[in-house]
């Protein structure tokens, strides 16, 4: 336990008459999905996000319109922070392509998506994970009535 842990610990232990406690917020990356046209653009929602109470950091990829905010923040605050700039802000809607099954089936395919990402799509009607197999794996498994005949 650190010096900060230890100070909170014996806090709570010298005021628990108090009962209410406050809610931390996780230490995490936020990633969304902002429309910026310009250097003055990009400035903007940075000072409003670099605003929020807990923000470590602020990294902006305008190239991408991706912006990552780290710190102990709250997702849904840093995103309604960044709509407040009166850009059209979103969640982050991509993920790598390599992670994707079938990267580029028509419910994944966004024209819009930055070089190496697809859409990412939940697939409800499915509980299950399926897993992508290498086709030159499966060539010449036992499982394959003609494997011998591709050797």
């Amino acid at each position: 336990m650190g010096v900060g842990g230890t100070l909170d610990y014996i806090s709570g232990w010298v005021s628990n008459g108090h009962k209410h406690k406050k809610k931390r917020k996780q230490f995490q990356n936020v990633e969304l999905k902002v429309r910026m046209d310009c250097e003055g653009c990009e400035l903007k929602v940075k000072k409003a996000l670099s605003s929020l109470s807990g923000v470590k950091s602020v990294e902006i990829n305008r190239k991408q319109q991706k912006v990552t905010v780290i710190g102990f923040v709250d997702a849904n605050k840093v995103l309604k922070k960044a709509k407040s700039t009166g850009k059209r802000a979103e969640m982050w809607p991509y993920v790598p392509h390599n992670i994707v099954s079938q990267p580029y089936n028509a419910q994944s395919y966004d024209k819009k998506a930055p070089p190496g990402f697809v859409r990412k799509v939940d697939n409800p009607t499915s509980g299950t994970l399926t897993r992508f197999e290498d086709p030159y794996i499966t060539m010449f498994s036992d499982d394959n009535p003609n494997a011998c005949s591709i050797m």
